[in-house]
């Protein structure tokens, strides 16, 4: 289970609280300066330090270091809830799909308007190339050697997306599942700030072209 963090000490224990097995959490620091790291081993998790800065770094780096045939990525701000990840990982551990993603659904205050509209839009653009699909959801799952395969490069916002376009252009079993998403714990630093969105929109649109 590879969950990048930025900063994101004050919701480390309940994300980490909340893990069961099978699923072990391998936490990627990517340049937190609230200790967000040394937490995540006192907790039991393991870390592996990504310092160069960016989403899809952080989940690289995660990718290159886990060591499961299956591999799942979430969001580490209290948002989603470890529990559901049986929804994800189960189809792709059967061998039924080959990347199922999270498809959001929203308690109230938990995905603010801009976020929520931004979405949406690129949901409705990679749907011509993706059917199906209307979230890009930060809880996934797929095997580890063939998202290696994949050649994945985008290091920064547009890492989710890529993801699945490459998985729909070398015909994947793609599913979407619905998961629980609330608010966050602690402050955002992107899709909760409209210059984080703006800046998550710069880099989907580099992946889609």
């Amino acid at each position: 289970m590879i969950l990048p963090v930025l900063d994101e000490a004050d919701a480390l224990p309940g994300v980490l609280g909340a893990f069961s097995p099978p699923f072990r959490p391998l936490v990627v620091d990517n340049g937190s300066t609230d200790g967000s790291g040394r937490l995540a081993a006192e907790l039991g998790a393991r870390v592996v330090s990504e310092p160069r800065p960016g989403f899809g770094s952080a989940c690289w780096a995660g990718l290159v270091a886990a060591e499961s045939d299956v591999v799942c990525f979430m969001d580490c701000d209290g948002s989603l809830d470890p529990a559901e990840l049986p929804l994800v990982a189960d189809p792709v551990i059967a061998g039924e799909r080959d990347l199922v993603l999270g498809r959001r659904v929203a308690e109230r205050g938990a995905w603010p308007l801009h976020a929520r509209i931004a979405n949406r839009a690129l949901a409705l653009l990679i749907r011509r190339r993706v059917p199906g699909i209307s979230d890009i959801g930060p809880m996934r799952a797929a095997r580890r050697e063939a998202l290696l395969g994949l050649g994945l490069r985008d290091r920064r916002f547009g890492w989710p997306l890529e993801m699945a376009l490459k998985a729909a252009d070398a015909s994947w079993r793609i599913e979407e599942v619905p998961v629980g998403y609330r608010q966050r714990t602690g402050r955002s630093k992107v899709t909760g700030t409209v210059r984080g969105t703006i800046r998550t929109i710069r880099d989907m649109s580099a992946a889609m072209r």
